[in-house]
């Protein structure tokens, strides 16, 4: 089935790698088949969310049987392109920036850390978790051609400044870890992921709705 991945919801399109990664691990573990309530119970996600998720691709289960763990392994690794690996970008190299590159998406074999960018003249030209860092006055001229998008863990003051030149390069995506909100076109997809707002946000839960 063709599916006009444009017409996917957003908040499906962020779900997906959450079930990817949970079905991978039903694998490994040996099941075959997984109805929407245990899919449900792993990632937290209500079942009615799951299947309406699912309906967006046709018919991925069967009502009684449940869905094929392998069959939807093999149908969300062609969705979320991950026969193909992507290649980032860090722009970066502090304690955050740093700690991506030691981990460097070690459990996802398609996404890698391609190069790094700093200023610190201690680390440049130096190999950080196996990742080259070039030093960030050479964005430019050291980006490959086949990086087109990147983890932003840079101070916030810097963070549109660097993000102009990263969209006059021809970057498509941005993970942002700094607080700033920077502006692109509209063709650029950013993300956002400010870790401080996150956790006022679990400790303000914790305290207010709580399962008493």
């Amino acid at each position: 089935m063709n599916v006009d991945q444009s017409k996917i919801p957003h908040a499906t399109a962020r779900r997906l790698p959450l079930y990817y990664r949970f079905l991978k691990n039903l694998s490994m573990s040996g099941k075959q088949r997984v109805s929407s309530a245990e899919l449900s119970e792993a990632v937290k996600v209500d079942s009615a969310t799951i299947r309406r998720d699912f309906s967006y691709f046709g018919a991925l289960g069967k009502k009684g049987y449940g869905y094929n763990v392998n069959y939807l392994i093999s149908f969300f690794r062609k969705t979320l392109d991950q026969d193909e690996t992507t290649k980032v970008t860090l722009i970066g190299v502090g304690n955050l920036g740093t700690a991506f590159l030691h981990y460097n998406f070690s459990k996802n074999n398609n996404t890698k850390i391609e190069v790094a960018f700093d200023v610190d003249e201690s680390k440049i030209g130096t190999e950080i978790g196996g990742v080259p860092v070039r030093h960030l006055d050479d964005l430019e001229k050291e980006m490959p051609k086949d990086v087109t998008v990147a983890i932003l863990t840079v101070p916030a003051s810097v963070a549109q400044t660097i993000t102009d030149r990263l969209v006059n390069i021809g970057f498509k995506g941005i993970l942002n870890f700094t607080p700033a909100r920077i502006n692109v076109p509209e063709s650029i997809r950013v993300h956002h992921i400010d870790l401080a707002v996150e956790l006022q946000s679990l400790v303000y839960f914790l305290k207010n709705y709580s399962n008493d």
